[in-house]
């Protein structure tokens, strides 16, 4: 049986547009490329992050430092842009930095052929997603133009901290090489 890619949008919620509380820099262009992926037809799991109920630790004080932008629902909630996806694609909820932290999530990705990793924010729950994917033994593809971070320069070095988990476990690319049809959907690229 032939193992399918699974896209794995992580986190996509209206405070991380451009302009709102923790807007990251190129958001609008990672929603663009994630929902040309979403129209490709490939299989997706969407993540949404919501503050602990019962923080420990460090997150007591994530928590009272942010609470306000947590009480907001708008803030919260999924980019109207991907409401007409949920209704095909699970959507579950996360109160930590890793998408893996839903054994759903683990689950999908353990029986996939590849993850390919998009969403916000680069530098915290994407990276740590990708790491825990690296760590269950994933293969992953970190579509570039499909993550947007805080800052132009973090965006980028954490696409280079992720090219050292490269080509044993996966890849980088453009979210039009994936798609690119001499590439049969990204076939022909990374690891299988």
């Amino acid at each position: 049986m032939e193992r399918k890619d699974l896209l794995l949008v992580i986190d996509m919620q209206n405070v991380y547009r451009e302009g709102e509380a923790w807007g990251c820099a190129h958001t609008e262009r990672a929603l663009e490329n994630i929902k040309k992926l979403l129209d490709s037809g490939i299989d997706a799991v969407f993540t949404r992050f919501d503050s602990p109920q019962n923080p420990e630790g460090v997150w007591k004080e994530y928590c009272r430092v942010n609470r306000e932008i947590d009480a907001d629902p708008y803030l919260g909630a999924m980019m109207d842009e991907l409401t007409p996806y949920l209704s095909s694609h699970p959507l579950y909820s996360k109160s930590v930095y890793s998408s893996f932290s839903i054994p759903e999530v683990r689950e999908k990705a353990s029986r996939c052929g590849r993850l390919l990793i998009t969403g916000v924010v680069a530098e915290c729950c994407v990276l740590s997603t990708l790491i825990s994917a690296v760590d269950a033994g994933v293969p992953f593809i970190y579509i570039k133009d499909g993550v947007s971070g805080l800052t132009d320069k973090s965006e980028a070095e954490t696409a280079a901290i992720v090219s050292y988990f490269t080509p044993l476990h996966g890849c980088l690319m453009e979210t039009d090489e994936y798609l690119s049809p001499a590439s049969g959907s990204g076939d022909t690229f990374c690891v299988k």
